[in-house]
């Protein structure tokens, strides 16, 4: 069992940054995989960025370059450093831990980017 709860989102205008945090906590020995995922009204729910408990990393094609993923080890507190925002970032942020028996997800943080 692994609880997730995200925070640092705001209300941010194009071209700055944010930091997304998310902290995890019960049994993460088990975490396999972390990750964020968004989702803006209307639409489908993407990959943000992923990172494994070794390390590596994977990203959403609209997001490389500009975001980077990364983690403490063991996998308690995830981070997503978010640059150059644009207004299409705008979405609400959810959190997500893999482990091998399911998937636990956050209740989310909202990202709007603004002028």
């Amino acid at each position: 069992q692994v609880q997730l709860v995200e925070s640092g989102g705001g209300l941010v205008e194009p071209g700055e940054s944010l930091r997304l945090v998310c902290a995890a906590s019960g049994n993460i020995f088990s975490i396999q995989t972390m990750g964020w995922y968004r989702q803006a009204p209307g639409k489908q729910r993407e990959l943000v960025a992923t990172v494994s408990s070794g390390g590596s990393t994977n990203y959403g094609d609209s997001v490389k370059g500009r975001f980077t993923i990364s983690r403490d080890n063991p996998m308690n507190t995830v981070y997503l450093q978010m640059n150059s925002l644009k207004p299409e970032d705008t979405a609400r942020y959810y959190c997500n831990a893999k482990t091998v028996v399911g998937i636990y997800w956050g209740q989310g943080t909202q990202v709007t980017v603004s002028s």
